[in-house]
C-alpha cells in the first residue's frame, strides 16, 4: 500500500509540475515529470516536520531550487529546455532569484495538495 501511494503522490506532483510548465511557458520536458515528482514527495516529507509554516516554505523553496539547479545542469546544459542567463542574479543560467521567491507560494500549494492527496489515498486504501 505505500509504495502505490509513493507511486500516485510520485505522479500527482509530476503531473502537477509538468502542467503549470505548459500554463506558464507554454511547453515542458519530461524531465520535469520526474523533477516535480521528486519534488512533490519531499515538499510532502517537510511539511510532516514540526518546523513553523514559513520555514517550511523556506526549506521548500530552497530545496526545489537545489533540485532546479542539478537537474538543470544535467539535462538543460545547451539551454534547451528553460534559459534564465538574461534574468537578474541567475546561477549558470540555471536557476535564478525571481523562480526562486516564485517557488514560495508554489510551495504553499504543494504542501495542500500533498496533505489533501494523502488523506484522501489513506481513505481509498481503506476500502
Amino acid at each position: 500500500m505505500k509504495y502505490w501511494k509513493t507511486c500516485m503522490l510520485f505522479a500527482l506532483g509530476g503531473t502537477a509540475y509538468f502542467t503549470l510548465e505548459c500554463v506558464w511557458r507554454g511547453f515542458s520536458c519530461g524531465s520535469m515529470f520526474l523533477l516535480g515528482g521528486l519534488c512533490f514527495l519531499l515538499i510532502g516529507k517537510i511539511g510532516q516536520t514540526a518546523l513553523p509554516l514559513a520555514a517550511q516554505l523556506l526549506l521548500s523553496a530552497a530545496m526545489v531550487t537545489a533540485l532546479e539547479l542539478l537537474t538543470g545542469l544535467a539535462v538543460n546544459r545547451d539551454y534547451s529546455v528553460w534559459d534564465y542567463r538574461a534574468l537578474t542574479c541567475n546561477f549558470l543560467g540555471q536557476i535564478c532569484l525571481i523562480f526562486s521567491l516564485l517557488w514560495l507560494p508554489v510551495s504553499f500549494a504543494g504542501l495542500a495538495l500533498y496533505c489533501a492527496a494523502e488523506r484522501r489515498l489513506e481513505r481509498l486504501g481503506k476500502l
